[in-house]
């Protein structure tokens, strides 16, 4: 036994054969976790939420748009009649008063998202500039600038639209007593200053979210590229130009995508401000799709203008991805 052990501990010859045994196998950390399998049912949960939160009632509200769903079925749905492309129809002929009230609410929301989301960024990138480079009660003002973005939104669309009171409020005060930029105090909720109102307030809710996304990628720059922008003659403006915007565009890319997306189908905002009648000056389309299916009770052509969105926002976003795929492509 011993002579077998000493025979077992001796090292053995360069080029020899290992000797005979049972192999030792060596289990590496994780080992157990990579099972086949076990990857999707970890996100079975996630999935199944997924299923019963989105695609369930996706799957419910395209049902719905071709039933002839009103009042009358409320009660028992699987009882409305099948009204077929009916409701598709009536929601896209711009010759009637429905489809020509869709078109305007529809120019309207585009307008509203695209003043937002340019206004978001810009003020984003404005701040972010201006607090990338180290000063004075620097954290003090990036958390003052995140107040609006962490505020719960009824909670802030509330305190505007008291701002907006037309006797009472603190912006005619303002703009009346303060400044003297008018002579009566305008109305702001109702009428052509409905638009405005609005804008500001969604402008408001949305650029702090735009100032931290900004601020995030300008921390991934190196100063290196600014030092180096700097001793080949480059100013401030023309580093801003040549060397932050362009490190910046993947940022830019995605964060302009999310902000339209959520602008477009923001529908808490002109909600809470004008309630379930908006001024026809501020008839966003999220709006408009509430009063045609729980104003009229008219469920199934409130639904096909769901539907229409959804597919109106899958070209918009198909398209800005394959355009903006196209530019990447010609700058590398």
């Amino acid at each position: 036994m011993a002579d077998r052990a000493a025979t077992a501990q001796r090292p053995s010859a360069p080029g020899a054969p290992p000797p005979r045994g049972r192999p030792r196998t060596r289990r590496r950390a994780g080992a157990g976790w990579r099972r086949p399998g076990l990857a999707y049912l970890l996100l079975l949960p996630a999935l199944v939420l997924e299923l019963l939160v989105h695609l369930v009632p996706m799957a419910v509200g395209v049902w719905m748009s071709f039933r002839e769903l009103t009042q009358f079925f409320i009660r028992d749905w699987a009882a409305a009649p099948d009204a077929g492309l009916r409701n598709y129809r009536v929601a896209l002929d711009v010759d009637s008063a429905i489809g020509a009230s869709l078109l305007r609410s529809l120019w309207i929301t585009v307008a509203y998202a695209v003043l937002v989301v340019a206004g978001s960024w810009l003020l984003g990138f404005v701040a972010a500039l201006l607090l990338q480079r180290p000063m004075r009660n620097r954290g003090l003002l990036r958390t003052l600038f995140l107040v609006p973005y962490a505020l719960p939104a009824y909670a802030a669309v509330i305190a505007w639209s008291f701002m907006f009171q037309r006797d009472t409020g603190m912006i005619n005060h303002l703009l009346v007593e303060n400044l003297h930029l008018a002579d009566d105090r305008p109305f702001w909720l109702i009428g052509d200053r409905s638009f405005v109102a609005v804008v500001a307030v969604s402008l408001w809710r949305h650029w702090p979210f735009a100032f931290l996304i900004i601020m995030a990628g300008m921390q991934n720059i190196a100063t290196e590229m600014y030092e180096a922008a700097a001793i080949d003659g480059a100013g401030p403006a023309q580093q801003i130009r040549r060397v932050t915007l362009p490190m910046l565009r993947p940022v830019n890319l995605v964060l302009v995508l999310v902000l339209f997306l959520w602008t477009f189908n923001d529908f808490s905002t002109p909600f809470v401000l004008f309630g379930p009648a908006a001024p026809d000056e501020a008839d966003l389309i999220s709006i408009h799709i509430y009063q045609s299916s729980f104003v009229t009770w008219n469920f199934g052509l409130g639904s096909a203008m769901s539907v229409l969105l959804l597919l109106f926002l899958l070209v918009v976003t198909v398209g800005y991805l394959l355009l903006t795929a196209g530019g990447r492509r010609r700058a590398l």
